[in-house]
């Protein structure tokens, strides 16, 4: 696993951190050994998640989240949005591609693993379809989890919503 990768998952939400660092551990030991999954985001602030929403719509660019600010999981910490890294050089956002020669999709392994883990998957979205996106819901909303960072109901210490 790769620096940049650790860093984010060091970041992410304390009840799934160390939980997406063992699947990741798992899927990189069934997908080519010329990939790594590398997680291109994790935790992202509301902030960031308004300045991502407008792109498209009030800044230059193509729409790419229907999510404002506090209605993505990854305001909270409990999504992450992944590629390979492929040759520990270039990124690849192809989610066909077959790099081991299985007949199956390495991107599609690492997503069943995940699935499988209780995660949604971004591909199974309705509306924008987003295939780097995996996230743990436990069983919240994202109203939910937006009424609990707006009356600071976090863990102790921290800015990660209470998920009791």
């Amino acid at each position: 696993m790769d620096k940049v990768t650790e860093t984010r998952i060091s970041l992410l939400h304390p009840q799934i951190s160390n939980e997406v660092k063992l699947l990741i551990e798992q899927a990189n030991k069934v997908i080519s050994p010329n990939l790594t999954i590398r997680i291109v985001q994790g935790l992202r602030t509301i902030e960031e998640q308004n300045d991502l929403y407008a792109q498209g719509r009030t800044k230059p660019g193509k729409v790419v989240t229907n999510a404002k600010g506090g209605s993505s999981y990854h305001n909270y910490g409990l999504a992450i949005d992944f590629a390979f890294l492929v040759n520990g050089k270039e990124i690849s956002w192809d989610t066909s591609k077959d790099w081991d020669g299985d007949k199956i999709a390495d991107w599609l392994e690492v997503v069943k693993i995940f699935v499988k883990a209780g995660y949604t998957w971004g591909g199974d979205f309705k509306s924008i379809k987003d295939f780097p996106h995996l996230e743990k819901k436990f069983g919240f909303t994202w109203q939910q989890l937006l009424e609990k960072h707006n009356k600071k109901d976090y863990i102790v210490g921290t800015k990660y919503v209470n998920l009791k």
